[in-house]
């Protein structure tokens, strides 16, 4: 498929694609436009995997500089890309804890950064992020430690 093509389907239909292979300079250019068409480069992340190593990253190639140092960076894709990290290392349960808890706050909690139209910082979300871990974990701790001194 032609790389200006397969870019005008994407925008247009794209429900028709399932799963793409490409040489890399075409699925940085795919995989940019669909971290575009979902939300944005903040929220997308990414995974390389091969025979002997995994890589994890966020989804994009976006490098932020015009963001640096401002607090409005929006932290969701890299934690969900840690999440796909500790599911690929076969801690499922902490990697499923994260990843609900980022889509809570983005999708719930409606805390923001600017990229998704919100006013909240970088900071502010983590925070957030970490209140909804603490809350569901604090109950499992507390049995954890129960359990520990009865022993």
């Amino acid at each position: 498929m032609v790389i200006i093509n397969t870019y005008l389907q994407m925008v247009s239909k794209p429900q028709q694609f399932d799963v793409m292979v490409m040489p890399n300079l075409y699925g940085n250019i795919i995989g940019n436009l669909g971290a575009g068409l979902i939300g944005g480069p903040g929220i997308v992340s990414g995974m390389n995997l091969g025979d002997q190593f995994a890589i994890f990253e966020t989804g994009t190639r976006n490098s932020g500089r015009s963001i640096q140092g401002k607090n409005i960076a929006n932290p969701a894709a890299m934690l969900l890309a840690s999440s796909q990290m500790l599911d690929h290392l076969g801690l499922k349960d902490h990697g499923k804890l994260i990843r609900e808890s980022v889509k809570k706050v983005i999708s719930e909690e409606k805390i923001h950064t600017p990229d998704l139209g919100g006013q909240a910082t970088t900071l502010q979300v983590v925070q957030a992020i970490v209140k909804d871990i603490k809350e569901k974990t604090q109950q499992c701790l507390c049995l954890y430690i129960l359990g520990y001194r009865s022993n």
